[in-house]
């Protein structure tokens, strides 16, 4: 995907197009006035079927003039339309009356129209009595409501049965009042289900991910209904599928409606697009209206160009926002320019916010002082909230002090989290227990995770393991090699040089010259005495004497004995 053409296709230079086909002013100021003019002519046609005697004309009259505001002019209708039996007025009266301010004279007027059947009645004298807090009353009339078809009811039903814990009714009804085209009931809908997915009751995948594509469907219609938030998680959805350009639509959407979350993921968006300027743009326009998260991406790249002053100023907008991480972030951005005092008082508001990073890094910052003492419980507050870098710095604290069993403990504690070099810790301490087949198991863990060491570490535990290989001599054809020396090779490819005088050793072995002089040689060039050695020996086995004697010189002098007994005795070989 051409993620950077996309969005270009799909932002532009920031301006958006009117769509195809949209009125102009004028065109629109004409419908109004042809609008005012009908409703005008239809007025007139309904005052002379009123003084007809016609009753739906004075239920219809009634109800025009309540849309308009003339409460005065309406009611005299509407009461003469609810005398004569007709159950839309007795409706209206009641809405008429409640507005008003006479609810209890309404409520009356809505019961009349609903025991007639009038759906719309039963969903008002519904909502009446629930804010009265007569829930059953409430119940009784939105349901009957609801069973009408009403969806206004269908949703006010499933609203009071959510409110009182009953989920599977609630669901029912918001369903229903969803499939009716009710927006708020597909958002909610969708949020039910989307909950639902990721709880993965008793471990059912599929049907979680069939309650996850219902949700993304929800979504997606009250989205298409005008809902921001709907289009928002509609986004994130289609942003985590990678599907970036249509993600990309509905944040843009929700973000023009006034969702600042969206402005925000909008921005993220385009950040990684490589076009950080309408990122800015997003950004400050979701931080204007209140989003922390905005304020924070704000400050970060403004620290990123060096305007440390305006970067402060957005981490503090996104501290009265109510966002920790701002607090954080101005502790690194005062850490960064040296200001220890002030980067601590920032740590310790974080922290005491409950922010575990900025537990973990005013831990960092005492210990560097020598406060160990003040350093150990932010680092253990840090690590029971979960920050698998307090819980290694832990380990590392503990074994420290010879304190093995608690270092141990949360080494185990950071491994479980993936942290490659408390894993490696872990395997290390399994090995000098003697459980190699549990050492093995994290050294894998870290190596795979990168560790040089690791991977040295694993392959000598493999290789203690194999059956002894038949001797070779030099130049003849090489074996296939085996997984300890894949691991040797990882860790040497990494600058580890046990691991790369190992790997020349085992080239040596299968009879590859080149490729043993290559590693001893990268092993010795980096301060390795032991690839020194080896390199001479493999240059004198081949003849070059000289070279030999200048690579065991180097050894010699890193203290190497042997190395310096075969150098004395080429040399007199040599000056002989």
């Amino acid at each position: 995907m051409n993620v950077m053409g996309d969005m270009a296709n799909l932002f532009g230079t920031g301006r958006f197009a009117q769509p195809s086909g949209q009125p102009s002013d004028q065109e629109e100021a004409a419908d109004e006035a042809q609008e005012a003019a009908d409703e005008a002519a239809e007025e007139v046609r309904l005052r002379l079927a009123v003084d007809g005697g016609d009753v739906e004309a004075m239920s219809v009259l009634g109800a025009l003039l309540l849309r308009r505001g003339d409460f005065d002019g309406a009611e005299s209708h509407l009461r003469a339309a609810t005398a004569a039996g007709d159950r839309a007025a007795a409706n209206n009266l009641g809405v008429l009356l409640h507005q008003r301010g006479y609810a209890d004279e309404a409520a009356g007027w809505w019961r009349i129209a609903a025991v007639a059947g009038s759906a719309a009645a039963a969903h008002a004298l519904g909502r009446h009595f629930r804010e009265r807090g007569d829930e059953p009353a409430a119940e009784y009339w939105l349901c009957q409501s609801a069973e009408q078809g009403h969806v206004l009811g269908a949703y006010a039903l499933a609203d009071l049965l959510e409110h009182r814990g009953d989920d599977t009714g609630s669901e029912r009804w918001m369903r229903a009042a969803a499939e009716r085209g009710h927006r708020e009931a597909a958002y909610r809908l969708a949020r039910t289900l989307d909950r639902r997915a990721g709880r993965r009751d008793g471990g059912d995948d599929e049907a979680a991910a069939l309650a996850a594509d219902e949700a993304e469907q929800w979504y997606r219609q009250a989205a298409a209904r005008g809902h921001r938030r709907g289009a928002l998680h509609l986004g994130t959805i289609l942003e985590k599928r990678g599907e970036l350009k249509e993600a990309g639509r509905w944040y843009l959407t929700s973000a023009k409606d006034g969702e600042a979350r969206a402005a925000c993921a909008l921005g993220f968006l385009l950040r990684d697009a490589g076009d950080t300027e309408s990122a800015a743009v997003w950004w400050l326009r979701a931080a204007q209206d209140g989003d922390g998260n905005a304020a924070n991406a704000l400050g970060a790249l403004h620290a990123e160009r060096g305007e440390t002053q305006t970067a402060e100023r957005w981490y503090r907008a996104a501290m009265d926002a109510g966002d920790d991480n701002g607090a954080y972030n101005l502790g690194l951005l005062c850490a960064e320019q040296g200001r220890t005092a002030q980067a601590e008082q920032w740590y310790r508001r974080a922290a005491y916010a409950g922010h575990r990073e900025a537990s973990n890094a005013l831990a960092i910052l005492l210990l560097r002082a020598g406060d160990e003492a003040g350093a150990e419980p932010w680092f253990s507050k840090a690590a029971e909230a979960g920050s698998v870098d307090a819980a290694f710095n832990l380990g590392i604290l503990h074994a420290g002090r010879s304190e093995e069993r608690a270092a141990l403990r949360w080494y185990e504690r950071a491994a479980a989290a993936g942290h490659t070099e408390a894993a490696l810790q872990v395997g290390m301490a399994r090995l000098r227990g003697g459980d190699e087949r549990e050492a093995e198991r994290f050294l894998r863990c870290a190596a795979g995770g990168g560790s040089a060491e690791a991977a040295y570490r694993l392959a000598t535990v493999l290789d203690a393991r194999r059956p002894p290989a038949p001797a070779h001599e030099l130049g003849e054809p090489a074996q296939e090699k085996s997984e300890c020396e894949e691991w040797y090779e990882r860790a040497a490819s990494q600058g580890h040089r046990r691991a790369q005088v190992r790997v020349g050793m085992l080239a040596a072995a299968r009879g590859d010259v080149v490729e043993a002089a290559r590693w001893y040689r990268e092993a010795a060039e980096a301060g390795s005495r032991n690839g020194a050695f080896n390199l001479g020996l493999l240059l004198a086995r081949e003849g070059s004497e000289p070279e030999a004697v200048v690579w065991w010189r180097r050894a010699a002098d890193a203290g190497h004995g042997r190395a310096a007994r075969l150098r004395d005795a080429l040399r007199q070989e040599l000056s002989a």
